[in-house]
This record gives C-alpha cells, sequence and structure tokens, in this order.
C-alpha cells in the first residue's frame, strides 16, 4: 500500500529510471513535490539494488516490465542515456503511466514525432525538462517582453552557452558517442536549452538557420567516467559529436538571431546568456547570475532583481523564497517536476515544457546538422 501524505491521501508513486547525476535531482525533486519514489532501475541489478539502498527506496528494478508491472507507479522519469529515450518513454506511455524524459526527447526529429504523437494520443501527460524557463526572473523578462517594455518589435538576438567540462582530452562519456548519447552532443545537450529559452520568452520561432560544428578533441578515451567530473578510460576511439557550434538564424517574424554553443570553453561552467535587443530597449538573463536581468534604454540602464512581492504573477509564484534569498537551478527543477504533477491532477501551468517542445527541439537539431553538412541555410521544420 502506497504511503499516505498528511491529508491522508495516497502519496503519488515514481519510480527514477537511471542512477546518475541527473537521476539524482530528479528523485529529489519528486520527493519534494511530495511523491514517494518506489525505485530505481539502474544499468544491472546489482546496480539498481546498490542505488536503491543508497537513496532508501523499496525496489532496486531487474529491468523495465518490472517498473511497469508495479501498480504503485504512476510516474516514470526516464533520466537515462540519450538512445533509450524512445524506446523507455513509449513502454511507458503505452503502460498508461506519465512520463518525464530527459531531454533530448529522442535521437533523430522522427523518433521524436513519433513519441509525441503517441504521448498526444494517449491523454497522458509527457514532460520535457526544459527548466531554465522556471528562473523567476525568466518569467518576469518574458511577461516585460509581451507586453512590449523593449518595443514593439525585436532587432536582434543574440547570446552563447558555454560549458568546460569536455576541455580535457580524457573526458569522456557516454553522451560523446552517437550511438549512446545522438548524432548531436552540445548542440542537443545545451545548445537545446538556449533556443527554447529564446522561442519561449519571444514567442518568435526560428524559421531558417545556417550552423557550423567543430571537434576539439578528435579521440578520447572509449570508457567515460561520471558526467561533469573526472576522466574516461580505456583505448581511445574517434570522437563523431560536436564539442562546438556557431548558429546564425532567423525568427519567422525575419529577426536576426545568432548563439554561440561549446563544451570547451575553458572556465565557463554552465554559462546560458542570451541577450534581445528591440526597438525601445534591450535585455539581458545570464543563468549563472539567476536573480537578475539587465534592462537597457537609449538613455540609462538597470538591473531589476527577483522579488517575490512585485513584478509578474508567474515571478511570484515561483519565487520560493524572499527577495536576496538566492534561487537557482534546483529550485527551477523542483518547480518543473511540481508543475508537471500538478497537470496529472487536472492543472493547466503555464510554460510546462511537453513532448510537443522536446519534438520542437529535435527538429532544431536536425536543422543544425543538416546545415552544418551541407554548408546551406536550413529551413526548420514546424
Amino acid at each position: 500500500m502506497a504511503e499516505q501524505d498528511p491529508q491522508g491521501k495516497p502519496r503519488r508513486g515514481v519510480a527514477v529510471l537511471g542512477a546518475g547525476m541527473i537521476a539524482a535531482v530528479h528523485r529529489r525533486a519528486a520527493l519534494l513535490a511530495g511523491a514517494e519514489v518506489t525505485g530505481v532501475l539502474a544499468s544491472t541489478p546489482a546496480r539498481s539494488r546498490e542505488v536503491a539502498s543508497r537513496w532508501q527506496v523499496r525496489a532496486g528494478y531487474r529491468d523495465l516490465a518490472e517498473v511497469l508491472d508495479d501498480d504503485r507507479v504512476d510516474v516514470v522519469h526516464v533520466c537515462t542515456p540519450n538512445a533509450t529515450h524512445a524506446e523507455y518513454a513509449e513502454a511507458v506511455l503505452r503502460a498508461g503511466k506519465h512520463v518525464i524524459c530527459e531531454k533530448p526527447l529522442g535521437v533523430s526529429a522522427g523518433q521524436a514525432q513519433r513519441m509525441a504523437g503517441l504521448a498526444e494520443r494517449s491523454g497522458l501527460v509527457a514532460t520535457v525538462p526544459f527548466v531554465y524557463r522556471y528562473h523567476p526572473i525568466v518569467r518576469e523578462l518574458r511577461a516585460r517582453v509581451r507586453a512590449g517594455e523593449l518595443g514593439d518589435r525585436l532587432l536582434l538576438v543574440h547570446g552563447s552557452y558555454l560549458q568546460d567540462w569536455m576541455l580535457s582530452p580524457d573526458a569522456s562519456g557516454w553522451r560523446v558517442f552517437a550511438d549512446s548519447g545522438g548524432p548531436s552532443r552540445a548542440f542537443a545537450d545545451i545548445g537545446s536549452h538556449w533556443c527554447d529559452l529564446v522561442e519561449w520568452i519571444t514567442g518568435d520561432p526560428f524559421a531558417e538557420l545556417t550552423a557550423a560544428t567543430s571537434v576539439a578533441v578528435p579521440d578520447r578515451p572509449g570508457a567515460g567516467g561520471a558526467s561533469f567530473t573526472g576522466s574516461g578510460s580505456g583505448a581511445r576511439v574517434p570522437v563523431r559529436t560536436e564539442d562546438s557550434a556557431t548558429l546564425l538564424l532567423r525568427t519567422e517574424s525575419g529577426v536576426l538571431a545568432s548563439t554561440t554553443i561549446s563544451q570547451v570553453a575553458a572556465g565557463r561552467k554552465n554559462r546560458l546568456w542570451l541577450e534581445l535587443d528591440g526597438s525601445l530597449g534591450s535585455a539581458v538573463f545570464d543563468q549563472e547570475t539567476p536573480e537578475s536581468i539587465w534592462l537597457g534604454g537609449a538613455d540609462e540602464s538597470r538591473i531589476v532583481v527577483r522579488d517575490n512581492g512585485t513584478g509578474s504573477a508567474e515571478q511570484r509564484r515561483l519565487s520560493q523564497l524572499p527577495a536576496g534569498h538566492a534561487q537557482g537551478y534546483a529550485q527551477c527543477f523542483e518547480a518543473f517536476v511540481a508543475d508537471t504533477y500538478a497537470a496529472i491532477d487536472g492543472d493547466a501551468p503555464e510554460g510546462l515544457p511537453g513532448f510537443a517542445d522536446g519534438l520542437r527541439s529535435a527538429r532544431l537539431v536536425d536543422a543544425v546538422l543538416r546545415s552544418a553538412r551541407e554548408g546551406s541555410w536550413t529551413k526548420v521544420e514546424r
């Protein structure tokens, strides 16, 4: 029998597929949202049992079938290597359970389209953690842009998403290799976040782009270490997925944009930065300083800081702590998971990213790879 919450109702049962860094983030967010984590499925039955013991959960599942047969499980969090996302998420939906699937939704646009179609037909809640939407100050920026504070039109969008965790020639991991991580690495992993955030804030989708990619380290250890920490091991194998990408883009309304994506930018740990230049003013958001936005004008510029007592309704809703008490990535993830569970209960939270957003991202990845391969402007499928 499932545990009960303080109101005497059964707790929502959650299973986590995967046992790495991001799986632990999902587990924590699920617990804070009031769910019971029933168990975990790791890479082997022995590993599942070990992680279950460490997480103090009941089940270390042997395989996916055991997860799906567990009547306690209402929601499955898919936090496994990218190449398994389609198989696992589709099986979860067919079993009649809700799903949160890590991005990329699929390792091809075709896979993602099939997954999004299945989710829509199922009537179940299926979400993708584009969690940077959940910075309260991003909600404030979106409200100001939509209200015309930057002017009646945007003139230019530019920015970057930079990390350095792949800088060492000995860094490796499953994300590096196409058979486990998919054909795109840096763009699918982090460039997708930049594009999603810009499109969601502005409401002006990218219509076409031209892209170039580069591989900084031609070969890496074939056996990877933990993501974002340490080195790989074993014989070195060729690298086919990009370390960096540069893009020029044009939105549906004709606004030009540019971005640089890299996982080999020394000293940059997780810097998602964007600037929107409008006909009356500009705005900047930097994920490494996520409590404020810079607003520029022709006569003066100013910093607007998150404040749970002022600003847009969504900024206030997502401000879990008083102004001056910093919120960050963890709170974004927690709010995203809580909104997913609220949607399961029948609510319609603003900005909750679903499988349709995952499909949109997959189509951007596909356009980037085609453009880089063909050296031409490429349409982004809608």
